[in-house]
């Protein structure tokens, strides 16, 4: 069918604004032409009119049905939002304003705390939106209920240009496919990624000490290197070369523009950089703006120029990938002695497809790995304690030089808990989103009882008595970020960075069992297969960090203009992190820094 194809988005839109503007235009026409009524001048205002009490009529009749069949199946509908407007327009119109300047994912909190419920229906539009922080439903969604939900076809057309058939746009039998190929590459730890891990973490130390060794340490742009870090790291265990973004310009401090996602340099790993940054805050527009977005566009494609750049340079990489298989002929040598893109070319001689997973999974390497390592040192910024912790437990066990094995990499157990406690705070990707599958597909969709948050509130009450009705097609969208910051979950301190609480067996026993209270890495059959690498990952870099370096200064000085929390999250009544917060945490498909983050390391002077 057209109209579910992504890449057709122009045409299902189409589609849409012909059934919500010409439908109901043709038929007054007709009824006026019937009656012999001549409206002149006033059609100007009489067809928008009726055009908008059309909207209005099968949005009520569409809300009717759900009640009714909710009632049917012993549930009740997703409490709505209430706006003033038709269509909760002004809804729509607040939170694309406070967008602009709001602590990350704020305009959904204050929603929640407003309706006093954890999840909700937008109605944007009079379109179905869900939105929710509540472990029980996020559970339902990703795990127990997985069957009645895919990435949809709203998700796709948003994403089609950058991550085209990659595993992070496609479902069932192509994700499979992909799932299947990937994860013998991250199903145990291999000796060859510890020694990737020493050559690029040897490369991103180099560049620091040279910045810490001048007679005035210079500031360094933390995020920046770390996300080249991860990049390189990740395309030499991908694909068996590095992109090489060491080696290019780093940012400068007070002589750095800011970029879609950070820092932006003027060369060709900039335009890389900033090609595959802007295309992700496009992506996050699009789901912002709802289905509208391409006429927003003005049925250009934003995102093909940036997917052009990306393309330059990947597509060299995988010719040469795709004709060295053909030169060898059909024979494949073993599992183990394959790079990750060989073995993509002895699966498929399809060039695109070859590319489009690659930068699926280039993306969730240096994104998840560069963004837990930037907060992490955020955090050792501030918190100088919990640094001199850390470091005395890698020099207990690691030693002053030596690099770590896996043995001793898994005994750090504060080092891991920090990992954990960056990653509750401030999780790589702060919100996904799913669809529910047509009702032919999966049959009705009902989430469970709600969790115990907002124990007064009688929607809350309500939706932990009797379970919520998804109508079909319906976009579901969900934030671990918040969920993860519950008090409820997590208790009073829920907003706070202590990482000993991960030491306490009966909160590891609690979050194994809740699997929607912590998912950093998803959950559920979609749960990501390259996790053990990124903590084998982000656990050998802070252990060669911390081997060299004891002391971590934001130079808040450095940051970009513009890149500074605004005071508006100081004022009284704000709640959370938002009033203490020295950077702007930010999000697009992944969470980033504002501006970058502007660091001084400062070296060990004894072991």
């Amino acid at each position: 069918m057209l109209s579910l194809q992504p890449e057709n988005f122009r045409a299902r839109l189409v589609v849409d604004l012909v059934s919500a503007l010409a439908i109901p235009s043709t038929l007054l026409y007709a009824s006026l032409r019937y009656s012999g009524i001549r409206l002149g001048f006033w059609s100007v205002l009489v067809y928008p009119l009726f055009i908008l009490c059309w909207a209005t009529t099968k949005g009520a009749y569409s809300s009717y049905k759900q009640r009714q069949l909710a009632d049917q199946l012993g549930a009740r509908t997703v409490p709505c939002v209430v706006g003033k407007w038709p269509g909760n327009v002004d809804v729509l119109l607040k939170m694309m304003c406070a967008f602009k300047t709001s602590y990350v994912l704020d305009v959904y909190l204050q929603l929640f705390e407003e309706y006093q419920c954890t999840t909700l229906n937008l109605r944007i539009l009079w379109a179905d939106n869900i939105i929710s922080m509540d472990q029980e439903h996020i559970k339902f969604v990703l795990s127990t209920g997985f069957k009645n939900f895919w990435r949809g076809r709203a998700q796709k057309e948003r994403m089609e240009t950058l991550l085209g058939e990659g595993i992070f746009n496609r479902d069932d039998d192509i994700w499979k496919m992909h799932r299947n190929t990937a994860r013998p590459f991250f199903a145990r730890d291999r000796l060859a990624d510890f020694e990737i891990f020493e050559t690029y973490t040897s490369k991103t130390l180099s560049h620091l000490s040279q910045c810490s060794s001048k007679p005035t340490p210079e500031p360094c742009e933390a995020q920046d290197l770390f996300s080249r870090f991860a990049l390189d790291a990740a395309s030499e265990f991908l694909f068996g070369q590095n992109l090489d973004t060491l080696a290019a310009s780093l940012p400068q401090p007070h002589n750095t523009r800011m970029g879609a996602k950070g820092s932006a340099t003027e060369d060709s790993w900039g335009a890389f950089a900033t090609a595959f940054d802007e295309a992700q805050m496009n992506i996050t527009k699009r789901a912002r703006i709802g289905y509208l977005w391409p006429l927003l566009e003005g049925f250009r494609d934003r995102n093909r120029p940036h997917a052009q750049v990306i393309e330059e340079w990947l597509d060299p990489i995988v010719r040469r990938a795709v004709e060295e298989k053909r030169r060898l002929g059909t024979g494949e040598s073993p599992l183990e002695d394959k790079t990750f893109l060989q073995h993509l070319a002895d699966s498929t001689e399809n060039p695109v497809l070859i590319r489009d997973q690659l930068l699926n999974m280039l993306l969730a390497s240096r994104d998840t790995t560069a963004c837990v390592l930037t907060y992490i040192t955020y955090f050792m910024s501030i918190h100088p304690e919990i640094a001199q912790k850390m470091r005395a437990e890698v020099l207990q066990h690691c030693g002053p030089h030596a690099m770590p094995t896996f043995a001793q990499i898994h005994e750090l157990r504060y080092i891991r808990a920090v990992i954990n406690e960056s990653l509750r705070l401030f999780p790589p990707v702060p919100l996904n989103v799913r669809e529910s599958r047509p009702d032919s597909d999966a049959g009705p969709c009902l989430l469970p009882p709600a969790d115990r948050s907002y124990p007064c509130s009688q929607k809350q009450t309500q939706a932990r008595t009797q379970p919520l009705y998804v109508p079909s097609k319906t976009v579901v969208t969900y934030f671990p970020l918040l969920t993860q910051r519950n008090p409820a979950l997590w208790g009073a301190d829920a907003d706070e960075f202590r990482p000993e609480r991960w030491l306490d067996a009966e909160l590891q026993t609690r979050v194994n069992a809740n699997p929607g209270m912590y998912m950093p890495f998803s959950c559920g059959p979609r749960v990501c297969i390259g996790k053990n690498y990124a903590y084998n990952e982000m656990t050998y870099f802070l252990v060669r960090l911390l081997q060299q370096f004891d002391r971590f200064e934001l130079a808040l000085e450095c940051q970009p203009e513009g890149s500074l929390p605004p005071q508006e999250w100081k004022e009284e009544g704000r709640r959370g992190r938002q009033r203490d917060e020295k950077i702007w945490p930010a999000a697009a498909l992944t969470l980033f820094i504002k501006g970058g983050l502007w660091v001084k390391f400062h070296k060990a002077t004894s072991a």
